[in-house]
C-alpha cells in the first residue's frame, strides 16, 4: 500500500475513535438540553423530573370540568359473592280471584286488564237467574287486574272466575341456586336484586331457602322479596341477584373504577396536588364494586376513583408528543 495513503486512512480512524470515546463539554452544541417544563393551552403538561410516559399534570378546574374524582386509600371488606338468576312472582296471599256468586247474564263490566282498583270497588253487575234482581260483585282486595274472563252479555255461572286481581306492591324473587353453592347461601344474606330489562337493582335479604329442588332446573331455589311500589317490577320477568355470603377485611381498597391497564401492568393514578401519575399496583381479591390492593399504595394515598380513563388517555397523549 502506498505509505501516504496508509497515512492517512490511520490518521482518520484515530480521529474517529476520539469522537466516540470523547465527551462532549457543557454548552456544546451537540448535548441536547432539558427543556423547560410547562403547560399546553388545554391545561396539560408534564412536571420536570416526572417520567414522560408515566404521569401528567391535569389543572384542577381542567379536572373538575373532565369529572375527575380523588379519594384517599382506604382500609374495607371484599364481599364473597355468588351470582345467580331467577324470576319475580306474586306473593302467596295477594292474588284473588274474583267469582258469580249466583249464575246469570253478565250486565256491566267496569275494569280491565291492568287496572288498579280498590278493596271494595265495584268491578262488575250480573243478573241473578235466582231472584231476578241485579246484584254487584267487588274487589276483595286493592291491587291490579290481573286477567278478566268474562264479557257483558255472557253468563256467569255460580263459581266461574271472572277477574284476577294481585297486590303487587311487593314480589317474591325467586332465585335458583346450583351445585356447591347451595351449602354457602343461607337465609339472613343481603341480596342485589337487578333488572335485566334495564338495569336497575335493590337490596333486599334473603328470606329463606325452599327446602324442595326445582324439578325442571334442579335447583335449589331462595327466595327474597322486593319492593314495587311504583309497579315497574312485573311478574315473570327475569332477575339477576348477587347473593353476599361472607365478607372479608382488606387493609387497603380501592373502587374498580379507579383500575385501568398500561403495558400490560394494573395501575391506579395517584393524584398529588395537580400532578397524576400512574402506579403499578399488585391486587387480591375483589367483588362487584372494590378490589383489595396488596401492595404499590398506602393508606391515605389520593387515587382517581372517576374518569380514571381520562388520565390516562392525557397521559398516552403526552407520551405520544414526547415520541415526535
Amino acid at each position: 500500500m502506498n505509505r501516504t495513503i496508509f497515512t492517512a486512512t490511520l490518521a482518520l480512524l484515530l480521529t474517529l475513535t476520539l469522537s466516540a470515546c470523547g465527551t462532549d463539554k457543557p454548552g456544546d452544541a451537540a448535548t441536547p438540553q432539558k427543556e423547560d417544563a410547562g403547560h399546553d393551552e388545554t391545561g396539560h403538561g408534564h412536571e420536570e423530573g416526572e417520567s414522560e410516559t408515566d404521569g401528567t399534570t391535569i389543572k384542577a378546574a381542567l379536572a373538575e370540568q373532565s369529572g375527575i374524582i380523588s379519594a384517599p386509600v382506604q382500609a374495607g371488606t371484599i364481599a364473597d359473592e355468588h351470582e345467580v338468576q331467577g324470576l319475580l312472582t306474586p306473593v302467596d296471599g295477594r292474588v284473588a280471584q274474583v267469582m258469580a256468586r249466583f249464575p246469570g247474564p253478565i250486565r256491566t263490566l267496569r275494569a280491565n286488564v291492568g287496572d288498579r282498583v280498590r278493596a271494595g270497588q265495584p268491578l262488575a253487575s250480573i243478573d241473578s237467574n235466582l231472584s231476578l234482581t241485579t246484584y254487584s260483585i267487588n274487589a276483595p282486595i286493592s291491587g291490579v287486574v290481573l286477567a278478566r274472563q268474562a264479557q257483558v252479555g255472557a253468563v256467569a255461572g255460580e263459581g266461574t272466575p271472572l277477574f284476577e286481581i294481585g297486590d303487587l306492591s311487593e314480589l317474591w324473587v325467586d332465585l335458583h341456586i346450583f351445585g356447591a353453592d347451595t351449602q354457602h347461601i343461607t337465609a339472613g344474606v343481603p341480596v342485589t336484586v337487578t333488572r335485566m330489562t334495564d338495569g336497575v337493582s335493590q337490596g333486599t335479604t334473603l328470606e329463606r331457602v325452599l327446602p324442595g329442588t326445582a324439578t325442571a332446573s334442579q335447583s335449589t331455589v331462595a327466595r327474597a322479596t322486593v319492593r314495587n311500589d311504583d309497579g315497574s317490577w312485573r311478574p315473570g320477568a327475569a332477575v339477576t341477584a348477587r347473593i353476599v355470603v361472607a365478607m372479608q377485611p382488606a387493609e387497603k381498597v380501592v373502587p374498580l373504577s379507579a383500575l385501568q391497564t398500561m403495558e400490560g401492568r394494573d395501575v391506579v393514578f395517584v393524584r398529588d396536588g395537580e400532578t397524576y401519575t400512574a402506579r403499578p399496583v399488585i391486587l387480591g381479591a375483589r367483588d362487584a364494586s372494590k378490589v383489595e390492593v396488596k401492595s404499590g399504595l398506602e393508606i391515605g394515598e389520593q387515587v382517581v376513583v372517576e374518569q380514571s380513563y381520562v388520565v390516562k388517555a392525557d397521559i398516552g397523549k403526552a407520551g405520544a408528543s414526547h415520541e415526535h
